[in-house]
């Protein structure tokens, strides 16, 4: 239903920090129609060429970078201090030294959250083709 949020086109890029490229960055959406505590997204899934990332390379960040989460401590975030609201950009970071090559690239990104009044998770997935 939401999967068009789910990538926002042209969110992809490399991140550099030091001097140094330490991965890439896309943006996401929430696939519901309200936000949500941190603790209550089930799971990202990033796909890049086929192959998926692991899950201990992806962190996320719901303000602009200034807090950054892996997927385990995302599940026990306090609920009011950091949460992922409707309409706001979640940054979903893949950790990867010298981070996409230049050139074009298929990413995969997959977000899987629960929420207060359904009873199963809501999943949405959206492939877009990057040129780095």
């Amino acid at each position: 239903m939401f999967d068009n949020n789910v990538f926002i086109e042209g969110s992809c890029r490399n991140v550099e920090q030091s001097g140094e490229l330490i991965g890439y960055e896309l943006g996401t959406y929430i696939t519901y129609y309200r936000g949500i505590p941190l603790s209550m997204v089930n799971d990202i899934g990033v796909k890049e060429d086929g192959e998926s990332v692991p899950r201990e390379a992806i962190r996320c960040s719901v303000d602009q970078g200034e807090y950054w989460f892996t997927l385990d401590e995302m599940e026990t975030v306090s609920s009011y201090a950091h949460k992922w609201e409707y309409g706001e950009p979640m940054t979903v970071r893949v950790l990867k030294k010298g981070g996409l090559s230049k050139g074009t690239h298929q990413i995969v990104l997959t977000v899987n959250v629960r929420t207060a009044y359904i009873p199963v998770p809501l999943e949405g997935s959206k492939e877009r083709t990057v040129e780095i």
